[in-house]
Parts: structure tokens; sequence; C-alpha cells
């Protein structure tokens, strides 16, 4: 078995999509480092009176981890914080003045200070927590045993420390928040995108089957009756028309029970026949009423119901977003058939003026994908955008000959 490789941890601000934020602290890191290393070892050896070696080697333990503190902030403060330590127990044999701060001289608390930073934007509250009783214990600790007496100014650090890691750490949390708020926003996203492409799949499975339905139930008929209507069939040829309208309508009642699985408890049976190409008139002069002009010239085509059902949908769509986001638009709805394909086109204009409020807060999502899906479903070819002066085009080409369909399915 594999082990499993860490990652390698990822410098602090590393997600920021400004560069200068990535970089930021690496910057702050680096001139601390510059800043402390030189006046460390000055004020340790020249103010305190420290050995100039001890007083080396103790400022780059305090000051090189900072570097490291931008990538593993917790790793270095084990370091920085035992160097603080050593320095003041070092300080113990000295002999310095009593106006100089101890246990920690100042230049310690500055970067002891940003690496708290550091810490509160990476670790998580219990380690900041642990992180501060560890320092204010330190301070407790060493004032027992303090040169000149405890004064106010040895809890400084203590103070600082737990207000840097405070503020940080309620920062990253801050963000972390954002963070989950936007990934959760994006997942509400995709699945409302899901539901919606759904809900029309189901739609369209209800609306092919009152289709489909229709045939089955004239193949029924006609099978059923055919012994009536035809003078001196052979009982062979009988018996094979009764076995054709029993599978029909076993076939009948296997689609009903499929589409009880597609259908929600709110949708209920459409009495009325489904539309065609011959209720794109009706819908024009419904949208014309509805304050959109709109030009269309009726063509009488020949196509299966899946397809003409198809066209309708797209124009209602297309002319429904028309009224909804470009009211008053002059738009022209065109139908043609060649015999091989359907083409559908529906362009409007830029409207004559900007609505004062959009009618629909949000979107739905419903227009393009239950074009797309019709579309899809018969094989054919959709085409939307917009235009460059501000309107909007689509163009839908359907497939009406058999082998056209059959292929595409």
């Amino acid at each position: 078995m594999t082990p499993v490789q860490e990652e390698p941890p990822r410098a602090l601000l590393a997600g920021a999509s400004r560069r200068w934020v990535r970089l930021l602290p690496w910057g702050v890191a680096f001139v601390l480092c510059v800043a402390l290393l030189p006046t460390t070892i000055q004020v340790l050896s020249v103010d305190y009176g420290l050995n100039g070696g001890i007083a080396s080697a103790l400022a780059v333990a305090q000051t090189a981890p900072l570097m490291l503190a931008v990538v593993r902030p917790l790793q270095a403060w084990y370091v920085i914080f035992a160097a603080d330590v050593a320095g003041a127990l070092a300080l113990l044999t000295v002999d310095f003045q009593e106006r100089l701060l101890w246990p920690f001289p100042p230049m310690e608390i500055v970067g002891y200070v940003g690496l708290c930073l550091a810490l509160g934007l990476r670790e998580p509250r219990r380690t900041l927590l642990l992180v501060w009783l560890a320092t204010a214990g330190a301070n407790v600790g060493l004032g027992f045993a303090a040169p000149h007496g405890t004064s106010a100014r040895s809890a400084l650090l203590t103070v600082l420390s737990g207000v840097a890691l405070l503020l940080a750490g309620a920062l990253r949390e801050r963000y972390e928040a954002q963070r989950r708020l936007a990934e959760q926003e994006t997942i509400s996203e995709a699945e409302r995108d899901r539901r919606t492409l759904l809900e029309e799949r189901a739609r369209i499975a209800r609306e092919l089957h009152d289709v489909v339905a229709h045939h089955m139930s004239v193949i029924t008929v006609q099978a059923d009756t055919a012994a009536y209507r035809l003078d001196g069939l052979p009982p062979d040829v009988q018996e094979e028309f009764t076995s054709i309208a029993a599978t029909a309508r076993e076939s009948l009642g296997e689609m009903r029970r499929l589409l009880g699985v597609l259908r929600n408890e709110d949708a209920h049976g459409e009495l009325a026949p489904q539309p065609g190409l011959t209720r794109i008139e009706q819908l024009v002069e419904a949208t014309v009423r509805a304050g959109v002009p709109v030009e269309f010239t009726p063509r009488d085509a020949d196509v299966p119901e899946a397809v003409g059902l198809s066209a309708y949908r797209i124009v209602q769509e297309a002319l429904a977003n028309v009224v909804r986001h470009a009211p008053g638009a002059p738009t022209q709805v065109s139908v043609s058939e060649d015999g091989e394909r359907l083409t559908v086109l529906v362009v409007n204009g830029p409207p004559p003026e900007p609505p004062a409020a959009p009618l629909e807060q949000g979107r739905t999502g419903h227009g393009l994908v239950g074009m797309r899906e019709r579309v899809r479903l018969v094989g054919g070819e959709l085409d939307t955008g917009p235009l460059p002066d501000g309107g909007f085009r689509v163009a839908a080409r359907l497939p009406v000959t058999e082998n056209d369909t059959e292929g595409a399915a």
C-alpha cells in the first residue's frame, strides 16, 4: 500500500487573488529579520552588556525563524519562544540598568508580536490559546527571578501577544466564513441548475407522453376494430390484430407508470392537446397584445408532432424572454422547412428604452435550459447569443426526417 504523501504547507495568504497580498507576509518577515537582527545584537551586547557571541546567537535564534513563520508559524514559535526565554535567563547573568526592559527587550517583543500575527492567521483557536497561556506562564515564572523587582512593564509581552493572537484569529475566521459561504453559494447554484434541468426534462417527458400516447391509442383502436371494419379477415390475421392491440395497451400502461415517477405531486395531467406549429400564430398574437411588436409569416410545414411541439416551446420561451428582458423590442419570428430540417428563428432588437426596473428578480434558468433540452431530444442544433446592436438571437434547426431523428437518438 502506497503511503499518502502530505501536501507541503502553503504560505500565509497564498490563496489571495492579488499578487501583492500573497507577497505581503514574505515582505513583512524579511523586513523584520533585516531590522531586528542587528538591532538585537546591538542592544543585547551594548545596552545590556551581554557577551557578543551569546548575543549574536540569541539574535539569530530570535529573528531568523520569522521567515519560517510565513510557512510554518507554529514550528517557528517553538524556536523563538525558547530563544526568548533563554535570552531572559542569559540576561540574569549580567548587571544591566534598571530602566531597561526585562525579561523581554523591546526588539524581542516586536518580533514576537509579528510571530503571533502569523500564528493567528494559520492555527485554530485551541492552539492560539495554548500559545498565549505559555507566553503568560513564562512571563509569570520569570517574574519571580526579576533582578530589579517586578513591574507592570514585564507583562507587556503577554498583553500585546494576546491582542495580536485575538486580532489575527478573528480575521482568519472571518475569511474562512466568507470562503465557506462562497463555496456554499457555488454548490447551491450548481444544484439549482441541476434541479432546473431535471424539472425541464420531466416536463418534456410529460409532454412527449401525451404525443406518444395519442399514437398508441390510435394503434390500439385500429387494431381492436380491424375485425369489424375489414370483411373476410382470416382467423390468424384477426389474432395478430388482437396481439397488436394488447401489446399497444401494455406499452401505454408501462409508459404511464414511468410518467408517474417523473411527475411530482403538484403536477396534473393536461387535458388539452399539445401545441404545434399551427399554434405559433396564436402565441405571436398574444405577445403582440403584451406590447411587443412581432413580425411573423405563417408557413405550412408537415413535421412530426414531437418536432412541432419542440418548435412551439422554443418560440414560446424566446418570446417570453423578450417580454421579460427587452419589453417593446421589435422581434421577428420565422419558421421554415426544407424537407430535412425545420428552422426556427427568433430575433429581437434592443428595447426602445431600458426598463425602469427588472421584471424578474433573479433568474430561473428555465428558458435556455428548456430550449437546449428540446433541441437535444430531437437531435437538432441550437444557436443563441447577443447581437452587436444589443438584441438577441435564437436559432434552432430540428430534423424532420426519421433517419435524422434516429441517428441523433
